[in-house]
């Protein structure tokens, strides 16, 4: 979005909160924001550790961009039924600068007490924190898992949803329903930015809350497009080439299996949380499903903590594991009689799929962290975390490593989160 935009749209409701200033009948506006400020380092300069969707991160030099972000919020309320909320975040991304996003642009409409409707830009509702996963200060680790977190790179939604809230005994029970679609960035390589888009996208959530504890289920199915990855483009190309000219059928087969145009994906999670006395824990498990050279995937997370007043030192385990293979149907040779090129054409093809396959199963890995959150104000906390990251079969979800390039990786960051 044009930086221009972004900043118009966050000074429209201080204008119109000026202009019903004098007037008590008016729409009321409530501004408010958060921001964390973070320094993040780690003990390598073979790989770089980002969040999902940024296109560089931090090594041994500490980098402030890595967790740091800046978000505004305004809410204007109508009438008694009637709202809409605008929301602003500037932080790193697939471009890698200090970009601004509109996260929420949406008008709400309480329709009876139970259930209400809104239409525009909202959260998508795939993850347990999916509304306040960049509100650091909502949430105990510094950064949400990026085994978990990483599966999903679409954040909201352009559409409608719908929210009904009934009660059931002592059980509150929030249902959600959201239809749209939606586009995101993704960082490939350090100067290279694909474009993910999701179509028909039918979103549900459902959650339910006794006491200290809570439970999410969550199931989101799209029709998923990526147009514009000049590698993958390139050797889908080369297949239906091959294909063609060698009379391979299988070969444009493998093409259109591979590509990633209108392929059907699902996202699967559940989730738990509990807040009893001091003790803390929240996890989360899922699985990701793709019709296309993207791999279905096994993720999850548990974290645990204890507070002692003002301090809630904590631990957490997370895990990601690729479930599918890539099935290379490309014939090792050509049978006698056939031109020359065609045997080394069709190796240097399988090549081309056995690296799509590797890069997939590189993907795999774990982390264990420990961290320490600290209340020193009513609004702002400071957090300490160290993760350790294990990739199993390469480079896990560390950018531009380098060749050789091996784990464990040690990751400190040191955060300042608040909110006003």
């Amino acid at each position: 979005m044009n930086k221009h935009v972004f900043t118009l749209l966050l000074a429209m409701p201080l204008a119109i909160s000026h202009a019903y200033a004098q007037d008590s009948t008016g729409p009321t506006v409530k501004i408010s924001g958060y921001g964390t400020a973070a320094l993040t380092v780690t003990d390598t300069d073979s790989a770089q550790f980002a969040r999902p969707n940024q296109a560089s991160g931090a090594r041994k030099t500490a980098r402030t961009g890595v967790d740091s972000n800046l978000g505004l919020q305004a809410d204007v309320v109508v009438n008694p039924w009637l709202s809409a909320t605008v929301q602003g975040l500037a932080r790193k991304d697939g471009e890698d600068d200090f970009g601004a996003e509109l996260a929420w642009a949406f008008a709400k409409a309480k329709v009876s007490d139970n259930f209400s409707v809104r239409v525009g830009r909202m959260g998508l509702p795939v993850f347990m924190i999916s509304d306040y996963r960049n509100l650091g200060y909502a949430n105990t680790l510094l950064r949400p898992p990026g085994e978990m977190y990483s599966q999903v790179p679409l954040n909201s939604i352009d559409g409608i949803d719908g929210t009904y809230q009934m009660s059931l005994g002592e059980t509150s029970l929030t249902t959600q329903l959201a239809l749209g679609e939606t586009k995101a960035k993704v960082a490939t390589g350090p100067d290279s930015i694909v474009h993910v888009e999701g179509k028909s996208i039918v979103a549900l959530n459902v959650v339910a809350e006794n006491g200290p504890v809570t439970v999410r289920f969550g199931r989101a199915e799209t029709k998923l497009t990526i147009n514009d990855s000049t590698s993958q483009n390139t050797l889908f190309a080369a297949l239906r080439a091959a294909g063609t000219g060698y009379r391979f059928t299988q070969l444009n087969a493998l093409a259109d299996e591979l590509a990633v145009h209108d392929k059907k994906a699902s996202f699967t999670s559940v989730g738990l949380g509990l807040d009893w006395n001091s003790i803390l824990v929240q996890s989360e498990y899922a699985k990701r499903k793709t019709d296309s050279y993207l791999s279905d995937s096994t993720s999850w997370y548990v974290m645990a903590g204890y507070r002692f007043g003002a301090f809630l030192p904590y631990y957490s385990h997370a895990s990601l594991k690729p479930d599918s293979r890539v099935n290379n149907t490309v014939p090792a040779s050509c049978p006698v009689g056939y031109p020359a090129a065609c045997t080394p054409t069709l190796r240097a093809l399988s090549a081309g799929v056995n690296t799509m396959a590797t890069t997939r199963n590189q993907l795999e890995q774990s982390t264990d962290s420990i961290g320490v959150r600290w209340d020193f104000h009513r609004s702002a906390a400071l957090k300490v975390q160290i993760d350790r990251v294990k990739p199993k079969n390469g480079q896990g979800l560390f950018l531009q490593a380098q060749t050789g390039f091996r784990g464990p990786v040690t990751v400190a960051a040191a955060a300042i989160d608040f909110v006003f």
